[in-house]
């Protein structure tokens, strides 16, 4: 039986059941799932948002091979106010590194916002009085190795607070950090819309 779960993985987990020293893994969240379920991707430790976990090897085959791009929304904090041409440059594509090699990101879609209504992150962010921060919407098509956290860098304005709102339709709403839900296979289709 195929099943599908969206988590939402708090600040400072590592999106893998393996431990690796003291640090919190997906085993503190998911104590009783058959062994056939993994994480589809990851999120950084440092990162935080929706995790799909499935034993659908079709689906995750799918949402893990870069040719069949699907759409990913990230909620940003990022340190500074970016300046239209910023916001351009990152609609546009950005030069970042990946992997020991550069290349041109795709474009996005890309929006500055108000602080998002999400919950208060442990610990908080660092505290800058001189320094303002703002939060941007992204949505990519495409994801690799601390992506996000490159191309905000790129484009002159780093990221403080990453969190992944949705994957395709699925989102996080309703969820707070080490929470989760059960889905059935109707799901599939949401992520690709």
């Amino acid at each position: 039986m195929m099943r599908y779960f969206v988590f939402y993985k708090p600040f400072r987990v590592l999106s893998q059941f393996s431990p690796e020293g003291a640090k919190t893994t997906l085993t503190s969240f998911f104590s009783d799932l058959p062994k056939d379920i993994y994480p589809v991707g990851r999120l950084d430790y440092d990162s935080e948002g929706l995790l799909l976990l499935t034993n659908d090897k079709p689906l995750t085959n799918r949402l893990l091979n870069p040719l069949f791009g699907h759409e990913r929304t990230y909620l940003v904090q990022v340190e500074g106010m970016p300046h239209p041409d910023a916001l351009k440059q990152l609609r546009e594509g950005v030069w970042i590194n990946a992997g020991g090699k550069r290349f041109r990101t795709k474009p996005a879609r890309v929006s500055l916002i108000t602080e998002p209504d999400v919950p208060e992150r442990n610990p908080p962010i660092r505290f800058r009085k001189n320094i303002p921060d703002s939060w941007i919407r992204l949505t990519l098509t495409e994801g690799r190795n601390r992506q996000v956290r490159h191309m905000t860098a790129a484009a002159g304005y780093p990221t403080l607070r990453l969190i992944r709102y949705s994957i395709g339709q699925v989102t996080i709403d309703g969820l707070a950090p080490g929470m989760h839900t059960e889905h059935d296979a109707a799901i599939r289709e949401r992520l690709f819309s």
